[in-house]
Parts: structure tokens; C-alpha cells; sequence
């Protein structure tokens, strides 16, 4: 891709930044100007230099906020994923400025009132903001046309070709190459494409076009191997005269294993406190529909290959796998409840999985555990399957945020290969609030397709 052209895109989105920062700050100023204008009697607050700190302390978290949940990202992310960024950013941000508000003034009787001002500023927030990026995001697919792709792949690859296809607006593959045609003839038409995209090829390959392409400036993709992922965050040692690199390959430490385990409890709990109601009226529905049990209970694996009983909403009907072989859901599945169909598209039937989660068999943020059958199969095609179990089956995890429901084994290993080898906190909590998105995306809770449900039907015989 020319420099002008990546310039420009990186222009436009500076630009679409700075009007998201200015528009936010611009509506939080005139909420806390109107209340401290009305409230604030010796006139300290109205001063110019306290007004701007305020307005400076919103705007760069505001700024930083939203950089770490991705909200800023037009062009790049889907506006699915843009609408869900800026709505938690800004009740993020929001519920913060009510105790700033409440410690700057030192009025925190007012704190009910900041509430209520606050969450009105951040419902007309997210309106506004929302429906600025919409149009946003289309001004960029105008102004900016997909990348014209070459697909150097292997014919006896595991990874699904053309996958960059699924972005039409930000991808196009416009010609696939096999490495049967020959390195020469590969890298004879890499001058020919904005971006090469290498998929699944032996590395000896790769590192030639990889140094092919650095040397002309030419933009690669390439989908990762296992090791890859393993490494990447691997340790700098600057002991020597030469690089060393470093996998310390521990897993996630005890410090941030009883950590995590704090912020499971606490989040489990309020869930399950918040959720209440909805678990009753889904409860009664479920039993008004065909008088079965509520709840579906199913072996599944976690950390360190141990069983345990994961709970759900019985969405399908009684005895629907009374042979005792899984049967994969598939999109239009007449097993399927009514109830089922409204519970199983928005995850509603996963909630009763707060209790395994304070139980301690689950996580809030995890590889999603797999079935037992499912464990021995993929284990027996991947080894490195086995690698998930270094830590707790979760609720949500990489793998639910950015695939599908019917995504390959090879594909969710490598996600939550890559939450593994990354874990952090921060990385937790990104997870959690990007998971909105799959409320609105239709196609993380398709179904599988007829042909995948007569291939996993084989992987049990």
C-alpha cells in the first residue's frame, strides 16, 4: 500500500477522534457547568483555570479510555464493535466523573444528584456519539476502498481460504497463489498488490516473502502458528551482544490467579444480585412451556483437565440427546424450544454459569470449556489443544468475543492460546465489555451448518 494512502487513512481517523473528544467533552461541560453555575455559591469552581481542569481531566480520559476499549477504531473495527466501544466507554467514564465531581466540590451529598445527571448526560452521550460514528465509518468505506489482497496459501493447509473476504468493506482478496507455483513466481507479482496475505505456509517460505516484503515496504498479513502465538510475548535479554529472546511459559502467576479469583466473586455476585428477576421470569417460562426441568446440566473440562457439571436454561427439549451422543445445535433445529429460541441468540441460557463461577469450576474470562467428547476428539487431531487447560473454562473468552460459534478448534485454540500467553487484567476487562457485541452480531450465535453437524456427528463414532 502507497505511504500517502496509509497516511490518509491514519489522517481521517485522527480527524474522526479529535470531533468524538470535542463533541464528549463539549456535552460534559455544559452538564457541569449547568450544575456547578446553580450550586457552586462562592464562585471558586466558575474560575477559568478550575473549569479547564475539568474539562483537560475529562477530555484525556475520555481519550484514554476509549484508545483501550477500541472506540476509536473507525474503519478499522465493525460498527457493531464502535457502537459497544463508545457506549461503555462512556459509562465508564461517566460513573468515574460522579465520585471526581463529588471529591472536587466535596459536596458528596450530592452524590444522588450527580447520578442522575450523569446518566442522563450519558444516555444523550452515547446517542449522539453513536449516531456521529455511523456516518463516520461510511465516509471512510467511501473515501477509502478495500485492500487489494494476494493469498499465498498451501494446498494442504487446515485454515479456510479467503477468510479476509468477510470484510469486504476493509478486504479484498483479489488472487490466491498456491507455493506450488514456486517462490520465483511468488515473489515476482508481490509488487503487483497493496497487501499480501500468507496463510498457513511453512515458515521457511514465509521468512523469505516476509524479507521480500520488508525489503519493498509491502504490507503482509499471515496467519499465526501456535508457536508463534507462544512467543510473541516473549522477554527482550539484554545480556548479550547478540538478541535473546525469553517464554518464561508459566501460564498465568499465582498473583494474578488469586486476583482473578477476587474480581470472579465480586462480579459473579453483583450479576447474579442484578440478574435475579430475569433468572425468575425465564425460570417460569421454561416450566409454563412443557412442565421440564429448568435447568440442563452438561459435563464440560477446565483447568488442568478437571469435569465438572456446567450449568444452562434448558433451551431444547427433554431428552434431546437421549441416545447419549452430543448433537451440535444446528441453525434451524427443531429440538429447540420456544423459550429456547429467545434465550440461546442473546446467551440468556449461559447466566446460570455465575453459580458454577462462584463455585469456582468457571471463570468470568476463559477458554469457553469444552464438552469431554469434544476435549478426546480435538486432542486427538490437535495436541496442542491440551494447552487451554492452563487455566479455568470461562464464561466469555477471546474466542466468543472474535469468532463464531461454529469457528474451527484450530482457530479458538489459537485465541485462547493468545489470551493465555497475554493475560492481564486489563485484557479481562476489554473481553468483558467487547462482548456486548455479541448481542448484535448475528453471526457469533449462528448455528452449524447441516455439513458440520454430520462432521462432528463423525467425530463421535
Amino acid at each position: 500500500m502507497k505511504k500517502n494512502k496509509i497516511q490518509k487513512r491514519y489522517i481521517y481517523r485522527g480527524m474522526c477522534t479529535a470531533i468524538l473528544c470535542a463533541i464528549a467533552t463539549v456535552l460534559f461541560f455544559v452538564a457541569w457547568y449547568g450544575f456547578v453555575h446553580k450550586n457552586n455559591n462562592t464562585g471558586y469552581l466558575l474560575g477559568l483555570g478550575n473549569l479547564g481542569m475539568a474539562i483537560g481531566i475529562y477530555l484525556v480520559l475520555y481519550y484514554f479510555i476509549g484508545r483501550s476499549l477500541r472506540a476509536f477504531r473507525i474503519g478499522v473495527d465493525r460498527k457493531a464493535n464502535l457502537l459497544a466501544s463508545q457506549v461503555m466507554t462512556i459509562f465508564m467514564l461517566d460513573f468515574f466523573e460522579i465520585f471526581i465531581s463529588c471529591a472536587i466540590t466535596g459536596q458528596f451529598r450530592f452524590f444522588h444528584i450527580f447520578f442522575v445527571r450523569y446518566l442522563i448526560l450519558a444516555l444523550i452521550q452515547s446517542a449522539v456519539l453513536c449516531g456521529l460514528t455511523l456516518p463516520l465509518v461510511d465516509i471512510y468505506r467511501k473515501l477509502f476502498k478495500p485492500q487489494r489482497i494476494l493469498e499465498v496459501y498451501s494446498e494442504d493447509s487446515n485454515e479456510k481460504t479467503e477468510f479476509m473476504n468477510e470484510r469486504p468493506d476493509k478486504y479484498k482478496v483479489v488472487e490466491s497463489i498456491s507455493i506450488y507455483e514456486g517462490v520465483d513466481k511468488i515473489l515476482a507479482v508481490v509488487p503487483d498488490y497493496e497487501a499480501i496475505l500468507l496463510n498457513d505456509i511453512p515458515s521457511e517460505l514465509k521468512n523469505i516473502i516476509l524479507k521480500e516484503c520488508f525489503r519493498i515496504g509491502k504490507r503482509v498479513y499471515f496467519t499465526p502458528k501456535i508457536s508463534d502465538i507462544i512467543g510473541k510475548n516473549s522477554e527482550n535479554i539484554d545480556l548479550f551482544d547478540t538478541p535473546l529472546y525469553l517464554c518464561r511459559n508459566n501460564g498465568i502467576a499465582l498473583s494474578q490467579r488469586i486476583l482473578k479469583r477476587f474480581f470472579d466473586l465480586l462480579f459473579s455476585v453483583l450479576a447474579f444480585i442484578v440478574f435475579s428477576p430475569l433468572f425468575l421470569i425465564v425460570a417460569i417460562a421454561i416450566k409454563l412451556e412443557d412442565g421440564g426441568p429448568i435447568f440442563y446440566k452438561q459435563d464440560r473440562v477446565t483447568r488442568g483437565g478437571k469435569v465438572f457439571g456446567i450449568l444452562k436454561f434448558r433451551s431444547m427439549i427433554v431428552d434431546a440427546e437421549k441416545d447419549g451422543r452430543p448433537h451440535p445445535a444446528g441453525e434451524a433445529d427443531d429440538r429447540i424450544t420456544k423459550v429456547g429460541h429467545v434465550i440461546r441468540p442473546t446467551r440468556i441460557d449461559e447466566l446460570p454459569q455465575l453459580l458454577n463461577i462462584i463455585a469456582g469450576d468457571m471463570s468470568i474470562v476463559g477458554p469457553r470449556p469444552e464438552r469431554v467428547e469434544h476435549v478426546e476428539k480435538y486432542t486427538q487431531d490437535i495436541p496442542e489443544f491440551a494447552f487451554r487447560l492452563k487455566v479455568k473454562g470461562g464464561l466469555t473468552g477471546v474466542a466468543q468475543v472474535f469468532g463464531k460459534y461454529n469457528t474451527s478448534p484450530l482457530s479458538k485454540l489459537k485465541m485462547d492460546l493468545y489470551y493465555i500467553t497475554n493475560y492481564s487484567l486489563l485484557l479481562d476487562l476489554q473481553i468483558i465489555f467487547e462482548t456486548v457485541k455479541i448481542l448484535v452480531q448475528k453471526e457469533s450465535t449462528a448455528g452449524f451448518s447441516e455439513e458440520k453437524q454430520k462432521e462432528m456427528g463423525q467425530a463421535q463414532k
